[in-house]
């Protein structure tokens, strides 16, 4: 019976592994060579990308939380809001004259008021801009505020500060803070995809990969909690990274998406004087030339022409239209004839695939695509970036000490 017993265990040792599986092991292992790396280095900035992406979620409720005198107000009962030009008009009159209106941005409720940014250079030769707060109902200015001088490092409010180490990392090039942003979100596309690979249970176990272990140790509860976390919010995860690279790098992304659909970017678009000394049209006006497109629209952005040849952007929300799940839409406007020049709106029959596309960026990027279910979700993934960056580092860690400990186990 012994002999039986050692034959069987020897024809079991000698038995091959399935070649197919073999391989796929043999695939996965340099996939997470990939994703270890990739997760090493660009670890750090996910979670920063992650952390300052859910403040984002939240920015406008953060930013009124923390200068409520300035921006909210008090909502009278069956008080319409006071003419545009009012509005723009008081929040110019708390500024220098050489200041430029260069946004604004409408009411998101009944107690917000609303906010005017303006720039302006300063005698020291710097750059300064502003937030105007200006009460809808009365047109009377509720405070302002320096956001940022081009001269220092930091801006000076909180939530620009958050701005500006999401979209920048707080680098003062323009040029070289987008291609550093730009690249390492690529990169990090990469890092989830080779995530997704090394995830993948090859033998269908799919309980165990999409649920933690019962009663497990410490090493199993973190190896649990980096696989579930990246998974679960793995389809949010990849819109988000991608849409931010097209939001920092949109003259290398457009070309890429024109290969295989024609797109127009709203930026690009300029307005040309009919003479040098043409007078531009109000920003106010320009709200109502959006208004007569879309007339259940409820502005949101308003984009002003703050040099000769930019062009006034209003932004809608709430616009319904048959076939279409997003609501938004903006018009670009010239700032001389008050001609619209583009409208960003995927129900128009002459919109393409790439307009579409495109078109879904920033609302994917911020959630508002499906509404507060859709930035919860956002702000979900964004906490679980460090949590990946973590967990992930301390199974690096993990692993190599278990290296280092069988060795010197094998010379004792």
């Amino acid at each position: 019976m012994t002999a039986i017993h050692q034959q069987s265990g020897s024809t079991m040792q000698a038995a091959p592994q399935n070649p197919a599986l073999s391989r796929l092991k043999a695939r996965r292992k340099r996939w997470l060579d990939v994703h270890l790396w990739l997760g090493l280095t660009l670890g750090f900035l996910l979670s920063i990308y992650g952390i300052t992406g859910s403040f984002l979620v939240f920015y406008a409720e953060i930013d009124e939380w923390l200068h409520p005198d300035l921006l909210t107000v008090e909502r009278p009962a069956e008080i319409e809001y006071r003419p545009l030009a009012e509005i723009f008009t008081a929040g110019k009159t708390v500024m220098p004259q050489n200041a430029k209106h260069v946004f604004s941005v409408y009411p998101r409720n009944g107690n917000a008021a609303f906010k005017l940014r303006y720039q302006f250079p300063t005698s020291d030769n710097e750059t300064e801009r502003w937030l105007v707060g200006v009460n809808p109902y009365t047109a009377q200015v509720t405070g302002k505020m320096l956001l940022t001088r081009s001269g220092d490092w930091l801006p000076a409010t909180f939530i620009d500060c958050v701005f500006e180490l999401h979209y920048a990392l707080l680098i003062p090039s323009e040029d070289i803070s987008a291609a550093i942003v730009g690249i390492s979100a690529a990169l990090l596309i990469i890092s989830t995809l080779t995530g997704l690979i090394v995830w993948w249970p090859l033998t269908g176990h799919w309980r165990n990969a999409l649920t933690f272990k019962a009663k497990a140790g410490k090493v199993r509860f973190n190896y649990d909690l980096h696989k579930v976390s990246g998974f679960y919010t793995l389809l949010v995860m990849l819109p988000v990274l991608f849409s931010g690279i097209y939001m920092v790098l949109p003259h290398n992304v457009v070309p890429v998406l024109e290969l295989f659909s024609p797109v127009t970017y709203r930026y690009w678009f300029q307005s040309t004087p009919p003479h040098p000394w043409a007078p531009a049209i109000g920003m106010d006006q320009a709200v109502a030339i959006a208004f007569k497109q879309y007339p259940q629209g409820r502005p949101h952005w308003i984009y002003g022409a703050a040099e000769p040849t930019k062009t006034y952007t209003v932004c809608q929300d709430g616009v319904d239209a048959p076939g279409s799940i997003l609501q938004r839409r903006c018009t670009v406007i010239d700032r001389y004839t008050g001609k619209i020049l583009d409208r960003d709106d995927p129900s128009l029959p002459t919109a393409t695939a790439g307009e579409i596309f495109t078109h879904w960026q920033w609302p994917l990027h911020s959630g508002q695509a499906f509404g507060m279910p859709g930035r919860i979700l956002v702000f979900i993934t964004g906490l679980a970036c460090p949590v990946l960056f973590v967990t992930g580092f301390i199974r690096w860690r993990q692993k190599r000490q278990g290296r280092e400990v069988r060795p010197a186990r094998r010379g004792v």
